[in-house]
């Protein structure tokens, strides 16, 4: 949900630059800074960002300034010596220096202040031309890093795909040696065994370690987080997903038995863990 758009133009003869940034969250969370003049148009930029941005902490920011460069912000110079003395006479009664007390001033309540006059006729249109240039931008930005991440996402689920091919295989070749490992036990044992209670508890046993529904469900997850991957605002969808991997990797985990699966399955987990970290970015 990262993302960044700017747009500058010439606005009744001064210079107005908007900006737009996002960093991920849960929700939508924005921070509006205009200036005075534009405070009553806040609610509809905040409705119009709330659609396009749909989640994210969001920075907007227009700011104006004269075209020579100086800002149309000035300072309360009466107030800010108030403060200023009020400040020099508390620091020779606590006999504490008095240096650099500018920017403690500077800080205080309405030092800065902008006469508020109503926008020119046609002025407020200027400037939203300029707040959907950012807008679109922004969501080119988006767009641009969606993609990078579209195919890091398939890069990671192909690979946990191909890891998964791997562990069917291994999966054949540790049933044949659990069985021949078992029945050279009992042959070591030198005891008569009854051939079906054996088969019975071999079957049981077996049954302990079967991972064909983990396999069959891990695989339909795959294909899903690839499917959901083409779905507008898709992001807390396949972070459900990669959680249901997750547990069928764990699981495979547990059930396996055998050194050489184990390798696969943390193989898996790391791909899935890089996955997990870039789903924040995701819408």
């Amino acid at each position: 949900m990262t993302g960044y758009g700017k747009a500058v133009g010439e606005v009744q003869g001064k210079k107005i630059t908007v900006e737009l940034r996002s960093l991920n969250s849960r929700q939508f969370d924005l921070n509006i800074r205009t200036p005075l003049k534009y405070r009553d148009k806040e609610s509809e930029l905040r409705n119009e960002l709330s659609k396009q941005a749909e989640r994210g902490k969001i920075d907007f920011t227009v700011f104006s300034e004269n075209k020579d460069g100086t800002s149309t912000v000035t300072i309360n110079r009466s107030l800010a010596k108030s403060y200023f003395n009020e400040f020099k006479k508390l620091s020779l009664e606590l006999n504490e220096p008095a240096d650099n007390l500018i920017p403690l001033v500077m800080k205080m309540p309405d030092i800065l202040k902008s006469e508020k006059q109503e926008p020119e006729e046609g002025e407020w249109n200027e400037v939203r031309h300029l707040i959907d240039k950012a807008i679109k931008d922004f969501k080119k930005f988006r767009a641009d890093e969606g993609k990078i991440l579209k195919n890091e996402f398939t890069s990671r689920i192909k690979n946990i795909a191909s890891f998964l091919k791997e562990v069917v295989k291994a999966d054949k070749e540790r049933l044949v040696y659990m069985k021949e490992k078992l029945k050279k036990s009992l042959t070591e044992l030198k005891e008569k065994i009854d051939q079906n209670r054996f088969e019975q508890e071999l079957i049981y046993y077996l049954e302990k370690l079967d991972i064909s529904e983990e396999k069959l469900r891990l695989q339909t997850h795959l294909d899903y987080f690839m499917a959901t991957m083409n779905e507008p605002a898709s992001g807390r969808k396949l972070g459900f997903i990669s959680q249901e991997i997750g547990r069928e990797i764990n699981t495979i985990g547990s059930k396996a038995n055998d050194a050489e699966m184990q390798k696969l399955v943390v193989q898996m987990k790391d791909e899935l863990e890089k996955i997990k970290e870039q789903l924040l970015n995701v819408l």
